[in-house]
């Protein structure tokens, strides 16, 4: 008996064609997800306590964001840990690629160094979609305050030292530390009481329960309805959005600068085309002129910015605030 002939050279190049589609099988139907996607509504997880900032800009973007992916956006609000009990939700439900985290950037910059253990690891398992916003803050008394200046807020803290309190959203959170920062700079003793979002923190102020707190432009219509007031505003210039609020810098106390942003992550298993589409879509959303005007009207900045520009202004912010986090010996609530 003759042996079989030798395979042909078309013979082999079907046999290594089949092999290689059969290999990339697995492939294909891991990247079909994200060929389709979304195909069922999206889950935005808030970081934060409903009614903040952060939770009026999310809501802000969910009309845009369910017409451009044509999917319905949900907005499931769980505050608490400096957003690191929203971002275990995302991670565990990583799977789904239909769930996003919202939550300030603190989460990489000040988290890590604030908490000896988070359960999970920022830079590994989230990955940047895009920056929310940059926020100004404002340092916003009760109108019954015996301050109507930075200045006379600083006196009176020093004729009462320990007496005036003050709230913030949290334990290493940017109203903490603007007011860690405000301390440092004018050498001054005042009480710390940490809220679970600066929205009850604000409530607080305005019912008289505490003396002043640092938030965003929120409050601006409380404000012009004479039941708060705004002393200054933590960034390096004024905010175009309340200009009559002075700078620290400009009140005799200098590097006190807490602009707080917000943004939107993914777990590290959304598939790279649907983090692109998302990315795109956020920015897409943050451009329109009718969302950048709301922001402006809350002392908010639509930023709208690809992940590697996001990463950047992480990696700056970590070193503005990470010092003052270790100096002061600021521990988790």
């Amino acid at each position: 008996m003759r042996p079989p002939p030798s395979p042909t050279r078309r013979h082999l190049l079907i046999r290594c064609a089949a092999t290689a589609g059969a290999a990339a099988l697995p492939q294909l139907a891991r990247a079909q997800p994200a060929a389709t996607w979304p195909t069922r509504p999206l889950r935005l997880v808030v970081g934060l306590a409903p009614g903040g900032l952060a939770d009026v800009l999310t809501r802000t973007l969910q009309a845009p964001l369910t017409k451009a992916l044509g999917q319905p956006v949900i907005i499931d609000n769980r505050g608490g840990a400096g957003g690191n009990l929203a971002a275990l939700e995302v991670i565990r439900n990583g799977g789904d690629h239909h769930t996003f985290l919202v939550a300030p950037t603190t989460l990489e910059s000040i988290n890590p160094v604030l908490y000896p253990s988070m359960g999970f690891n920022p830079g590994t398992q989230l990955q940047p979609v895009a920056l929310l916003a940059n926020s100004h803050l404002f340092l916003i008394a009760r109108p019954g305050l015996a301050a109507g200046s930075l200045k006379e807020l600083a006196a009176l803290a020093r004729a009462t030292p320990g007496r005036l309190s003050y709230g913030s959203a949290g334990n290493g959170t940017t109203p903490h530390l603007a007011g860690e920062l405000f301390k440092q700079a004018g050498g001054l003793f005042i009480t710390h009481l940490p809220y679970r979002g600066a929205a009850p923190a604000l409530q607080d102020v305005m019912a008289g329960q505490i003396d002043f707190a640092f938030g965003p432009g929120t409050v601006f219509g409380l404000v012009k309805a004479g039941r708060l007031k705004i002393l200054a505003v933590a960034s390096r210039q004024r905010a175009a959005s309340y200009a009559q609020a002075p700078t620290f810098d400009e009140e005799g106390f200098p590097g006190v600068y807490a602009d707080s942003m917000f943004g939107i992550y993914a777990p590290p298993s959304l598939p790279a085309a649907a983090l692109e589409r998302m990315s795109r879509e956020v920015n897409a959303a943050l451009g329109q002129a009718s969302v950048g005007e709301r922001f402006a009207e809350l002392g908010a900045e639509a930023l709208p910015l690809r992940p590697q520009a996001f990463r950047e202004r992480v990696a700056a912010e970590t070193k503005l605030f990470a010092a003052i986090v270790r100096s002061r010996g600021i521990r988790p609530d």
